[in-house]
């Protein structure tokens, strides 16, 4: 299994705090966010390779971080672009690391902006039980937060029967979060999705598309997943967990 960590976005809601340096590369707990990400998926013993996607506004910064950590089994991309007016989206990064990489395996694909309070290794250890591909979700009680997520319904099997990303409207309060695990045969299917002028931008949009040809289980997470995509959701975390 590869994994890859989405790091490519500019995060202009976040600053000035981003505006020289990937939210990722923000400290909570004593370490960047992505330190923490890639403590995790280490513990998954069979991701052999983790795929960190950024751009070029930033790559030097990950490969010093690399360097610093002495991360062996990461690989630093570069997207290429420079700014918020020719990113790729994350679904983009996500099939350009795939075509760079010849990736034809199973995938872990996690946001780099997501500061997580249980084990990664919990949810694999989920997805081995369905043997499909899975995504986390969580109860958010708070409607204007919700309004930012991709909203599910579920059946009785924990099964996504409906899925909607970023609704004006919520009509389900449970949240789905950019933590996934796909099967090698989704993996080749990323390409498909943007070959249909799909929006190339927050992953759920392709969820919402995956699961209308292809059983997806939710993981209700045994924790929090806190993503890092305000000012507001910086300091509030920085004031539980520390900087």
């Amino acid at each position: 299994m590869k994994a890859i960590i989405l790091a490519a976005g500019y995060a202009q809601r976040l600053y000035p705090l981003t505006k020289d340096r990937s939210k990722a590369l923000l400290s909570i707990a004593s370490k960047p966010i992505i330190s923490h990400i890639v403590d995790s998926l280490n513990k998954i013993n069979v991701i052999d390779r983790i795929f960190v996607v950024t751009n070029d506004k930033f790559f030097s910064d990950f490969v010093e971080w690399k360097r610093i950590e002495n991360l062996e089994n990461v690989e630093i991309i570069n997207d290429g672009t420079t700014d918020n007016n020719n990113r790729l989206g994350a679904i983009g990064d996500i099939d350009f690391v795939i075509r760079e990489k010849n990736i034809d395996e199973d995938l872990f694909i996690i946001a780099g902006d997501n500061f997580v309070t249980f084990e990664l290794n919990n949810f694999y250890e989920f997805h081995l039980t369905t043997g499909k591909d899975s995504v986390c979700i969580n109860k958010v009680d708070d409607l204007k937060l919700l309004k930012g997520f991709a909203t599910a319904f579920i059946d009785e099997k924990g099964v996504i029967t409906r899925l909607v990303e970023k609704p004006l409207v919520p009509q389900s309060n449970l949240g789905v979060y950019a933590i996934y695990i796909y099967k090698k045969d989704t993996v080749s299917l990323f390409s498909e999705y943007l070959a249909g002028s799909n929006s190339p931008d927050a992953p759920g949009y392709f969820l919402q598309w995956l699961h209308k040809i292809k059983e997806v289980y939710a993981y209700k997470i045994p924790g929090e997943v806190i993503d890092i995509g305000t000012f507001e959701s910086y300091k509030g975390a920085v004031e539980r967990f520390g900087e």
